[in-house]
Parts: C-alpha cells; structure tokens; sequence
C-alpha cells in the first residue's frame, strides 16, 4: 500500500523543516511526499529546498488558499492513501504511518483517523490539549465530534468518487470534508486510538474570538451545502468538545515513545 503525505506551506521558514523531517523519519518505505509552497517570500522555499532530493513532488507557485494548495496536492497524489500534514506540525513518532497503513489493512476499512496533541510552539514537548478522536459512530458528528484533520487519512479512490475540498470555504473545508464522507456517504472508518501527530497551537480557526465565530458559521454552511439537518446543539457541541480537550491527559506510555522522535 502506497502512501502519500501532503505538505502545503506558505511563508512558514521557521518550522516547515520539523514538518519535513518528521515524514522523511517515518519507518514505512512505500511513502511519496508532496509538498505545495504557496510561493514563499520568507526564505521558505530555500529551506525546502535543503531535502528537494528526498522529496517525491515539489511545487512553488501562487495559490487561492490552504484548500487550494491541498487540491493540487490531491491531483498529483499516486499513493493507495492520502493524508495530509501541515507546516506548523510534525509526526509524533517513526511509526505513525505505518500504524495508519495496519489499520488500513486490519480493518479493511477506506478512511482512518487517530489522536492528536496540541503542544506549545517554540516547545513542543509542552503538551496544551489532547484531542482523543474515540470511535466512529453514525451519530457522532450530530454530538459536535469531528476527527482530527491531520490524522485522517483517506484512500485516494474515495476522493475521485465524492470530491475534494471546497475552496470557498477558508477554514473549516476540512470539517465539511469529513462531514461529506463519513455522515453523508457512510464511507467507513477506522480509529487508530494512539498519538501520530503533533499541532502547535495557534491555528487560523483558534486565533482569536473573530475567527471562531466565522468557523462557527462555516461549519453550519458544511451541513447547508450537503442538505444534512444537525440537531439544535451541535455547532454549540462542537467547540465546547474542545475545551474538555484542556483537561485530558495522554497515556504516559505514549509520552516514553515520544521522547526518542525529538531528536530528530
């Protein structure tokens, strides 16, 4: 099983090589890497360009956005299965694409997903939120649930069924995705229930109270476009989901096996 992990970056000098050093540590081998350099002016690119020959697919250019610089990356993926890393965050460990390809063939299953932390930004060993995704069920986007983004893998024949992201949605095209797929047309999944990824914190749809209240209102246009009906609470669920986030504390075991990763 092919695998391919998407990078899109933008003016992002100070941590796009965390990024790519996390994804050139993974111990699976059938892996190709993409990355989408939205025409960097900082000093990005020649960052990048220090691992250009152990990167699968580089483009620098002008793009509309995050969603579009993920697209391309779509279109130009020829892995099995596609996931997508972003610039500000970093593998948790070695393992953790292969540990999504187990689940992959284990469970037979066309989408999978794991758990995430959100660390501080200058130290990443300083854990802020744990976001545990838990199990699928049919119900789970009505309680406000959605899986974390950059631990969601999808097999690439799923996207060339049911679309990519819409782009004039500029922050939560990645909920209407997976709102798309995983409520609308039942494609299934698997949860991987162990840490693969890292966030710093800081993100576009958490930076200030603006930003969340425009979240909020795209979240709401993911389930209007899909003509899906939400229960009264669930864009209030949502959010709220997040701040119990702020008072989970991940496995210790889990903690011992990151500890070797960070020095790479």
């Amino acid at each position: 099983m092919k695998v391919s992990i998407i990078t899109a970056v933008y003016n992002n000098r100070t941590y796009i090589s965390d990024a790519i050093e996390s994804v050139l540590a993974q111990d699976y081998e059938q892996l190709e890497y993409i990355v989408i350099d939205g025409g960097s002016t900082d000093g990005t690119l020649e960052v990048i360009r220090q691992y250009e020959n152990k990167i699968s697919v580089l483009v620098s250019e002008p793009d509309r956005g995050l969603y579009d610089a993920l697209n391309k990356g779509l279109k130009l993926a020829t892995g099995d299965v596609i996931g997508f890393l972003h610039a500000d965050d970093m593998y948790a460990k070695p393992t953790a694409v292969s540990q999504i390809v187990e689940t992959f063939q284990l469970q037979g299953c066309d989408t999978a997903y794991s758990d995430l932390l959100y660390v501080e930004a200058e130290d990443t060993a300083k854990i802020v939120r744990y976001w545990q995704a838990a199990a699928y069920t049919e119900d789970s986007f009505l309680k406000g649930w959605m899986p974390p983004h950059p631990t969601f893998f999808v097999k690439r024949e799923i996207y060339q069924r049911y679309g990519s992201y819409k782009t004039d949605m500029r922050i939560s095209a990645d909920y209407e995705l997976m709102l798309r797929l995983l409520h609308k047309h039942h494609v299934s999944t698997a949860y991987l229930p162990e840490i693969t990824v890292k966030m710093r914190t800081g993100g576009v749809s958490n930076a200030s109270l603006l930003s969340r209240w425009k979240a909020n209102m795209e979240d709401r246009m993911a389930w209007e476009v899909n003509n899906l009906k939400p229960y009264f609470y669930t864009l209030y669920a949502k959010p709220f989901s997040k701040l119990l986030q702020y008072f989970k504390r991940p496995p210790v075991r889990t903690l011992h096996t990151h500890e070797d990763f960070a020095t790479i």
